[in-house]
């Protein structure tokens, strides 16, 4: 029997740590050249479609007739005018999101702890909801409360009304009314996936000590379920904040939000800087609640790293 030190054992384990390394080395190869693709393809995709714009913008947001300046970004707040226009926008995203938020984590445990005959049908509308256009809401409301709308002239005939019995349509109340039905289905799926990785038994537990159901849901389901409501929470408050098809089409002159004010800016009065500055401050708003959406993501069990 060879021994452990003899010439054939040492140069079997010299072949296989050979064989090892060159393994190690072509692991590297393959990570490195995959490396290298994907940084190839950020350049060819990314860069002209993405980085590039993105950077454009920044520079004609900072673009002054005497220089690089910050002036279009001071006047955004010095402005009282772009102040109305900041302050319709927080007005508008502030009461929309946190009613569909509520509206939609509201649904949500109806469907999940109070099912009814009908509730997986609504659950999966719900989920085809979201695959709707948003402008298509608010003509939906134009059929059915405008001047003209079927249940406006419905009212009229039946109770002789002079004029429509709705006058809120066109403006903030119009607006928030659309926004809420449209994004708290959005608030709906998150929300579900975090109930269903409840523990029931707690639940159960809780009610047969004689909990209140409100009780059980403050001390119970809420603390377990927050991630997923938070998360649907903020993707509410991301998408309302680029909402632009609602308001265009239900918005009145008075009522100006961020995304109009770009839009008017850049097409009709073609004050491609001022836009550019309230582009750039946007989308810092959307990537701060996109950044804490995923924050919270992660706080979900089996969320993305």
């Amino acid at each position: 029997m060879l021994s452990l030190s003899s010439p054939e054992t040492l140069a079997h384990a010299a072949r296989r740590a050979a064989s090892a390394t060159q393994h190690r080395h072509a692991a590297r190869r393959r990570a490195w050249l995959a490396q290298a693709q994907l940084l190839m393809l950020a350049v060819l995709v990314l860069g002209p479609l993405v980085v590039y714009p993105l950077a454009r913008l920044l520079v004609l947001s900072l673009s002054a007739p005497s220089g690089l300046s910050l002036q279009y970004y001071a006047a955004i707040f010095h402005n009282p005018q772009s102040r109305g226009v900041l302050a319709s926008t927080l007005e508008i995203l502030l009461a929309s999101a946190s009613l569909a938020s509520l509206l939609g984590v509201a649904l949500a445990a109806l469907l999940f702890f109070r099912p009814f005959p009908g509730a997986h049908l609504l659950t999966r509308f719900l989920e085809l909801f979201v695959a709707f256009p948003s402008f298509l809401i608010a003509f939906t409301l134009i059929f059915l409360y405008g001047a003209q709308g079927s249940v406006s002239i419905g009212l009229q005939r039946l109770f002789h009304l002079p004029a429509s019995p709705f006058d809120f349509l066109f403006g903030t109340g119009g607006v928030i009314l659309a926004e809420v039905v449209f994004y708290a289905p959005f608030v709906v799926r998150p929300t579900l996936a975090s109930f269903e990785k409840l523990d029931l038994r707690l639940i159960e537990a809780a009610r047969s000590l004689g909990a209140h159901p409100l009780r059980v849901a403050y001390t119970v389901v809420l603390p377990l379920a927050w991630p997923g409501i938070a998360a649907g929470t903020l993707l509410c408050f991301l998408l309302t904040l680029n909402e632009f098809g609602i308001l265009l089409m239900l918005g009145s002159a008075q009522l100006i939000t961020l995304p109009v004010a770009i839009y008017s800016e850049a097409t009709v009065d073609l004050d491609l800087p001022a836009a550019a500055a309230e582009a750039v401050l946007m989308l810092a708003l959307s990537l701060l609640l996109y950044a804490l959406y995923r924050r919270v993501q992660r706080c979900q069990p089996g969320g993305g790293r």
